[in-house]
C-alpha cells in the first residue's frame, strides 16, 4: 500500500475513533476504553507516522524474506549460516536502532546541532556505533561456531564465519548508517517524531541490507589458507578497535561503548539462539518456503514495535514525564495501548503480504488464512513480551543511571529476535 492511501486509511480510522469516543462519553460507558481511545487521538501524529513507518518497514523486510527464501541452496551448502543470519540482522538493528533513539533524544534536548564533525553530537554517536559494529562482528562469528561445537552439528570454520560476518557488517553498516543520518536530519527539519519512525525504518534497513551483505561475504569463503589469514587479521582489527573505543578521549563515546557492550553480548546470545532454533527446523522451513519468507518481517516488526515503545518511554523518562516505578502506572499502560494498536496492524500485514508474495513467486506455503492465523497468534503472544521487556528495560536502566537509549532498544529488539522465533514456532504448531 502506497503512503497516500495508507494515510487516508489511518485518517479514516482516527475519525472512527473520534466518533466512538463521542458515543462513549454521551453514554458514560467503558471509561478505561474511552481513556485509551482519547490517548490515541492525543497521539494521532505518532499513530500516523508509526503506522506508516511500520508498513514501509514490513514491505522492505518482506523483500529480505524473499531473499532468505531464495537462499535455500546456500543455506544447505554452508551449514551454520542460518545460525549467523538472524543474529547479524538483529545486531544491525540493535546498534543502529539505539543510534536513532539517541539522535531522537538529542533533538528533544537540543544537542543535535546539525554538525557532522567528529567531536559533534552526531559524530560521537556515529563513532561509537562504528566501534560496536566491528567488535560484535567477531563476537557473532565466535558464538555461531561455538554453538555448532556445543550442539554437535556441522558448521563452517571460525575464520569463515569471521569473513562472512565482518564483510556483511561493513557493507550493511554503511547502508544502515546512511539511512539513520538521512532520517534524523529529515526528521529534524520536518519536525517528525523520531521515536515513532526511527526504529521501524532502521530495523527494515538492517534486514534488507544485512542478508545480501552476508551473501556477498560468502564469496570470500573457499580458500582455507586465505580465509585463515584474513579471518585472523579481522579478529586483531576488532580487538584493536575495541581497546581504542574503550580508551578514547571522548567520554560520551566511552560511555556508549561501555554501556552498550553488555547489552550487545545479550543481543548476540539471543540472535544466535534464534538462529539455532531456525537451523534445527531448517528442513521444515525449506519444505514450506512461505514460512521462511515470513521470518524476517515478523521478527523485524516485533523489534520495531518494541523499539517504538522503548524509544518513547526513554524520551519520557529523560523529560521527567514518566516515573520509573516497579509497577507500570497509567502513562506506561497508555503507551502500551499504542503498542497493541501497532501490533494488530503489523502482524496482520505480515501474514497478508507474505501470502501474496509467496503466491506470486510460486513458493510453497499453507495459504492466506493459515498464514494470517500463524502471524496473528504469534503476534498476540509477542505483544506481552514486548511491553514487559520494553518497559522494564527502559525504567531499570534509568534507575541505575544508564542511558535508556543505549539499553532499551537493543534489549527489546534482541529479546524479540529469540522470543519472536519461539512465538512464530508456537503459531505454526497451533495453527498448522
Amino acid at each position: 500500500m502506497s503512503p497516500r492511501p495508507l494515510s487516508r486509511a489511518v485518517a479514516a480510522f482516527l475519525a472512527g475513533v473520534r466518533a466512538l469516543v463521542g458515543l462513549l462519553r454521551r453514554h458514560a460507558r467503558f471509561p478505561v476504553l474511552t481513556e485509551v481511545l482519547q490517548h490515541w487521538l492525543h497521539e494521532q501524529r505518532t499513530v500516523r507516522q508509526g503506522v506508516l513507518a511500520l508498513s514501509i518497514g514490513i514491505g522492505i523486510t518482506l523483500v529480505a524474506g524473499v531473499v532468505l527464501g531464495a537462499m535455500d541452496a546456500l543455506l544447505e551448502e554452508l551449514p551454520g549460516l542460518l545460525v549467523l543470519a538472524p543474529a547479524a540482522i538483529g545486531m544491525r538493528g540493535a546498534i543502529f536502532g539505539a543510534l536513532g533513539a539517541r539522535l531522537g533524544t538529542g533533538m528533544l534536548t537540543g544537542q543535535m546541532d546539525g554538525s557532522f564533525a567528529r567531536t559533534s553530537f552526531l559524530g560521537r554517536n556515529v563513532e561509537a556505533a562504528t566501534v560496536l559494529s566491528v567488535i560484535t562482528a567477531v563476537i557473532l562469528a565466535a558464538a555461531a561456531r561455538l554453538v555448532g561445537v556445543i550442539g554437535g552439528f556441522e558448521t563452517i570454520s571460525f575464520t569463515d564465519f569471521v569473513l562472512i560476518s565482518m564483510i556483511g557488517t561493513i557493507l550493511s553498516s554503511f547502508a544502515v548508517l546512511a539511512v539513520v543520518i538521512v532520517l534524523a536530519r529529515t526528521a529534524q527539519r520536518q519536525e517528525w517524531d523520531m521515536d515513532a519512525i526511527g526504529t521501524p525504518i532502521v530495523a527494515a534497513s538492517a534486514d534488507i541490507s544485512t542478508l545480501p551483505a552476508l551473501v556477498v561475504g560468502t564469496f570470500a569463503v573457499g580458500n582455507e589458507t586465505a580465509s585463515g589469514i584474513i579471518g585472523w587479521a579481522f579478529v586483531v582489527l576488532a580487538v584493536t578497535i575495541g581497546v581504542l573505543g574503550l580508551r578514547t578521549a571522548s567520554s560520551s563515546v566511552r560511555r556508549i561503548v561501555r554501556e552498550s557492550l553488555p547489552i550487545l553480548l545479550y543481543t548476540a546470545a539471543m540472535g544466535i539462539l534464534a538462529g539455532t532454533v531456525l537451523e534445527s527446523r531448517k528442513a521444515d522451513l525449506l519444505s514450506s518456503v512461505a514460512l521462511l519468507v515470513a521470518v524476517p518481517p515478523f521478527i523485524s516488526s516485533s523489534g520495531a514495535i518494541g523499539g517504538i515503545l522503548s524509544a518513547r518511554l526513554s524520551s519520557q523518562l529523560h523529560l521527567g514525564l514518566l516515573e520509573p516505578t516497579s509497577v507500570p502506572r497509567r502513562p506506561a499502560w497508555l503507551e502500551g495501548s499504542l503498542t497493541v494498536l501497532f501490533g494488530l496492524v503489523g502482524y496482520f500485514a505480515v501474514g497478508l503480504l507474505t501470502a501474496i508474495a509467496a503466491g506470486l513467486l510460486g513458493y510453497g506455503g499453507p495459504g492466506l488464512l493459515p498464514l494470517l492465523g500463524v502471524t496473528m497468534t504469534a503476534g498476540v503472544l509477542a505483544l506481552f513480551m514486548i511491553f514487559a521487556v520494553g518497559y522494564y528495560a527502559a525504567t531499570a536502566s534509568f534507575r541505575f543511571g544508564l542511558d535508556p537509549d543505549n539499553v532499551g532498544i537493543p534489549l527489546v529488539t534482541s529479546t524479540m529476535d529469540f522470543v519472536g522465533i519461539l512465538c512464530l514456532t508456537v503459531g505454526i504448531v497451533v495453527i498448522l
